[in-house]
């Protein structure tokens, strides 16, 4: 909706029922590439002269913009590949019909459990827990972290009671042992907020999206 206005989309007009928490993304590569750390990434990217070909979800949505900062913060020239979906791209990494991607953790877990993909670099606060020798960006030099978000919405001007009525089941869901299990298990963050803070948080997002895409050409 920011790169495409004529959608008439605008999140901060909905109603903030529950964020449920946050996927972080993950660079990720095949086990046979050769590659076991993001210095050797970034040096096989650059020999590869703008050959080097990575999948995301979408064009110009969130997989693609993390890569375009990633490649503008280092100098990389990588060929991008859109596809429907996340599932999809985890899928032909495995195949090697691509070279790396960002998956969030929860679509290459089943490849990260089986040995297949070796994840490099989480953008991320906080190194993860599901992979504490997995270094942030923000370790190698550049203040970014990239998340996406997981919220319950309820539509634009939605009544005081249907929202409270709404908060309350989400917050029970939120606060019960399946959900809890949930986020650990597929590496998701909780990040519980009241209205007034998600509303904040969103013009926040908004704006810092506003900044990246004008920075990387988008």
């Amino acid at each position: 909706p920011i790169r495409q206005e004529a959608l008439g989309i605008d999140i901060e007009t909905f109603t903030p029922l529950t964020m449920m928490g946050v996927d972080p993304f993950v660079l990720w590569v095949h086990k046979d590439s050769g590659i076991t750390t993001f210095e050797q990434y970034t040096e096989k990217v650059k020999s590869m002269n703008g050959e080097f070909v990575m999948g995301g979800t979408g064009a110009g949505q969130e997989d693609s913009i993390v890569i375009a900062y990633m490649s503008s913060a280092y100098g990389l020239d990588i060929k991008y590949i859109p596809y429907d979906g996340g599932g999809a791209v985890a899928k032909d990494l495995a195949g090697q019909q691509i070279m790396a991607t960002v998956n969030n953790p929860a679509e290459a877990k089943g490849f990260y459990e089986a040995g297949e993909f070796i994840p490099l670099l989480a953008f991320s606060d906080e190194r993860m827990d599901a992979y504490p020798d997995v270094p942030t960006m923000k370790e190698k030099g550049h203040d970014f972290s990239y998340y996406n978000q997981r919220a319950i919405v309820g539509a634009p001007g939605m009544s005081d009671e249907a929202a409270a009525y709404y908060r309350d089941i989400f917050g029970k869901v939120y606060e019960g042992d399946d959900w809890q299990g949930y986020l650990k298990s597929e590496s998701l963050s909780p990040l519980p907020m009241d209205e007034a803070t998600t509303r904040k948080y969103w013009a926040t997002q908004v704006e810092n999206h506003r900044q990246l895409l004008s920075e990387i050409g988008n």
